[in-house]
């Protein structure tokens, strides 16, 4: 049994996850902006007594120092940054805006790697040390044939430096970190024509963790298991 914390856990993959934690009689600490507001996951804290719900916003400093506080000495042995936004759906060339690139820039690769510095000791006292973090295929640059959606991709390039920096950073500590591409889901953000469903995605994504190693640490998974280029 480990303790997982799961952020972004409203709806769709972050919600998948909490279900599937819960399930298999882990400690899931589950975060999002209100969770007065999510019905489903109110429901579910009141049938799981291993489901601690704590609200968090990653775009807002003093709630990530806030929450960090209210942790306490909580061990971690799992952390997944799933909390992401995709922005302004027609950011291509001619129509991008400074103000929505910093908004998504912040939530999707500054806040992961404030909110890790915050809870690190933390982390530190976890057992297995696993620390994941929700990216996107669309931030491989050598994936991208399409161009276009210029915020999406570059937050989630940046996410995937931050993190092999960290994998880099807190190997000698026993971290094993990675980044996870959950796939083309059909949640809120993946629209209707995703190609798998959520718990597709995070069953395969489950797979990947149980697996993570320090040896494939630093590394860009696809839900399957593969490798995607950088």
């Amino acid at each position: 049994m480990a303790t997982v914390l799961i952020t972004g856990t409203n709806r769709g993959l972050g919600l998948e996850f909490v279900k599937r934690f819960c399930q298999q009689g882990d400690d899931v600490i589950a975060t999002c902006r209100d969770s007065s507001k999510a019905p489903e996951l109110q429901a579910l804290s009141e049938a799981n007594s291993s489901l601690r719900l704590m609200n968090l916003d990653v775009s807002d400093q003093e709630s990530m120092a806030s929450f960090a506080s209210a942790l306490g000495d909580v061990a971690i042995d799992v952390f997944i940054n799933n909390a992401g936004v995709y922005g302004p759906r027609n950011a291509n060339f001619g129509n991008v805006a400074s103000g929505d690139w910093e908004s998504v820039l912040r939530v999707n690769a500054i806040s992961p790697m404030l909110l890790t510095q915050l809870i690190i000791s933390n982390l530190r006292l976890g057992n297995t040390k696993k620390l994941l973090y929700v990216t996107s295929k669309m931030g491989s640059i050598d994936d991208n044939h399409g161009g276009g959606s210029y915020i999406y991709r570059s937050s989630k390039t940046a996410l995937n430096s931050v993190v092999r920096s960290l994998s880099v950073d807190l190997r000698e500590e026993g971290f094993s970190v990675a980044v996870l591409h959950p796939g083309w889901v059909r949640t809120d953000m993946g629209g209707p024509n995703g190609l798998i469903d959520a718990n597709t995605s995070v069953s395969g994504m489950m797979e990947v963790i149980d697996d993570l190693s320090l040896d494939g640490s630093g590394q860009f998974y696809n839900y399957d298991g593969s490798i995607i280029p950088w």
